[in-house]
């Protein structure tokens, strides 16, 4: 009677825990909501009944956080104290400093600087403000970096800038250095207001802003009839830099003309400088001599590494060391550039010097670290044993606050919060806390922080957390079906969304595959996919059919899979314009592919592959066999059918 009185209220009990459970979430959801849109009183009521839950330090920011501006300091210091050292009291004290530094209470802004993890430029400003104030002169030196941002300033800063401008650490050479800065970056509403420091005497015509802006071509036509000022020549350079981006023979032929003739030296190799880069971009065959005709100007680490790659792609190797030993010493320990100038060294027949450059780089799970294995005559292998954490270590980690409070915030669909939260956790940990808090958040399911946290291991790894592979039988079956290798499609899926299954991105690209919603409707439509709506594009089946099958046709259309890995991330079309005149080697192709987002996709997919194959398989070839040599445009495939 008992037992079976039992089994009649375990299912009620079940459901009123369920209930309970899913009223505290929405309490949890409504909370955020409200502390999104400015309500505090709803905020308040919600707050109340989250007392004693995990994420009630969450809503106890919340509320403060949105009355910052009249929080009494004591509530903020305890607050502070009460959860020193985790992710929300580095992120309230970074809303209090900025509270001390608009009140110009410049002591207490400086005590509570200290412990600050987070690096903000507003708060950098506002800490060299505090530091004029009490007579620090090294600070306005200091400060100078943060002038020559390529960005319009935070609003703490501008009173920096004032009291700099004031005091002469900033005047109309370093004002033009900052819009030279900004106009070659595209900011030009921020240019406008650079220009506006200057004496008015100074200031360019906004005719002629306006037209080096939208029309550099008809400036060019009929240029102003005097350059003896400044302005007008500098309007004249921005001018050619716009028209280098649109059509960098056109900027040449002007440099070659007599405009160009009028300019002063430094300045005319200052626009040779850029037309050589956008035209390095371009793969121009011009770029290298364009870059020689710059003479003696100055050129930035991005100027120098596009000389390198232009020279790469020439392959004169000579040039390739000419444009890297000028690079600044961080800049030349970068390893894209340590590991080409082994090879320059190579190529030249330096051997020694050679391999003192690849020992650098080796061992390592990275790109150019793979290579650089290579070229010592090595093969990439997977660091074992495998450390696997005790279930007591993953227990810690479950009882850590900060994880506990990422996994509640993952859970719920909060997952910026989330990813921020568990990120400053996992900073200070050693290996073994990093795999046992990786094992916990893959029985979550949330893979990407698996990932990313088996990644920061230095001497205990587990490989096959690194390069997890959920949903292994859908990817194996359709990578079959498609004739794709499984150890790229992984690699791509990887890269694309750390296996997040709703992961979403800012353009809209959903799902395992991150597939824009006009790609998957034509692919299911090229294919016959039944059932097919925009709402399962995020599934995981859905997903990976529409997936892998748009990658068997950028692959077919593009006829090898550096092109094929380049087209899945900006399309077909770009792909096929960065083919080369006539065949260059893989990796050179990949360094040389002029859009940073994407040859930094490239480099992290075939080196993902490499990975996988050996975990999967047990062996892979090389990374340089893998990517072999691109054709050129006369051996490539034909053209693919386009998306619409």
């Amino acid at each position: 009677m008992i037992y079976r009185r039992f089994l009649t209220i375990a299912p009620v009990c079940a459901a009123l825990a369920a209930g309970a459970a899913q009223a505290v979430d929405e309490t949890i959801l409504g909370a955020h909501a409200a502390f999104r849109s400015g309500d505090p009183d709803k905020l308040a009521r919600h707050a109340a009944a989250l007392q004693g839950h995990v994420l009630e330090p969450w809503a106890d920011y919340w509320r403060l956080r949105l009355r910052i501006e009249e929080a009494k300091p004591a509530d903020v210091l305890r607050f502070l104290s009460r959860h020193e050292g985790s992710y929300l009291a580095d992120q309230l004290r970074g809303d209090w400093l900025r509270q001390l530094g608009r009140r110009r209470d410049w002591q207490a802004f400086e005590r509570e600087l200290g412990p600050l993890a987070q690096e903000d430029l507003e708060l950098r400003c506002y800490g060299w403000s505090a530091r004029l104030a009490r007579g620090d002169s090294d600070a306005a030196a200091e400060a100078g970096a943060a002038w020559l941002e390529p960005r319009e300033l935070p609003e703490g800063c501008l009173p920096l800038t004032e009291r700099l401008l004031k005091s002469g650490d900033i005047d109309s050479a370093r004002i033009w250095q900052r819009v030279r800065v900004l106009l070659d970056n595209g900011q030009v509403s921020a240019a406008r207001r650079a220009l506006g420091y200057l004496p008015s005497k100074e200031q360019p015509e906004e005719r002629l802003l306006t037209q080096a802006a939208v029309a550099p071509q008809q400036l060019f036509a009929q240029p102003p009839r005097n350059l003896e000022r400044r302005a007008t020549r500098e309007m004249l350079l921005f001018a050619g830099s716009r028209l280098a981006r649109s059509d960098a023979r056109a900027a040449a032929a002007v440099l070659e003309g007599s405009v160009g003739q009028q300019l002063r030296a430094e300045e005319r190799g200052q626009l040779w400088v850029r037309v050589a880069t956008q035209g390095a971009m371009e793969h121009l065959p011009e770029a290298l001599e364009w870059f020689a005709r710059a003479g003696d100007a100055p050129l930035a680490d991005e100027q120098l590494a596009w000389k390198a790659r232009a020279a790469l792609r020439a392959g004169q190797w000579q040039k390739v060391r000419d444009a890297i030993d000028p690079m600044s010493i961080l800049a030349r320990q970068d390893p894209a550039w340590t590991y080409w100038y082994g090879r320059a060294n190579a190529a030249q027949g330096d051997l020694e010097g050679a391999r003192a450059y690849y020992l650098r780089l080796a061992g390592q799970p990275y790109y150019y670290s793979l290579l650089a294995t290579e070229e010592l005559g090595q093969e990439a292998s997977i660091p074992l044993p495998f450390h696997v954490p005790a279930e007591e270590e993953v227990d810690a980690a479950r009882r850590h606050p900060e994880l506990a409070r990422a996994l509640q915030l993952f859970r719920l669909g909060l997952r910026a919060d989330a990813t921020k939260e568990w990120m400053f956790a996992v900073r200070g940990m050693e290996d073994r806390q990093l795999l046992a808090a990786a094992e916990l958040a893959r029985r979550a399911a949330v893979y990407d922080r698996a990932i990313g946290t088996a990644g920061r291991t230095e001497q205990l790894h587990d490989y096959r957390m690194r390069y997890l592979a959920p949903y292994r039988e859908v990817f194996a079956a359709y990578a079959g079906a498609y004739d794709l290798e499984e150890a790229w499609v992984l690699g791509v899926v990887r890269q694309e969304s750390r296996f997040i299954v709703d992961a979403r991105s800012g353009a809209g690209a959903t799902g395992l595959m991150q597939l824009l919603p006009h790609t998957a409707r034509w692919m299911a439509q090229k294919i016959g996919y039944r059932g097919y709506s925009a709402r399962r594009v995020a599934e995981v089946e859905p997903n990976i059919t529409l997936g892998t099958r748009y990658l068997k046709f950028v692959l077919d259309g593009t006829g090898h899979p550096l092109l094929a890995s380049a087209a899945y991330n900006a399309g077909p079309n770009r792909a096929r314009r960065w083919m080369p005149a006539h065949s260059i080697e893989g990796a050179v192709f990949v360094e040389s592919i002029p859009y940073n987002e994407t040859r930094e996709y490239v480099k992290r997919v075939m080196a993902n592959t490499v990975h996988y194959a050996l975990l999967l398989e047990g062996r892979s070839a090389p990374l340089k066999q893998r990517m072999g040599m691109v054709p050129g445009r006369s051996g490539a495939a034909p053209a693919a059918e386009e998306i619409p």
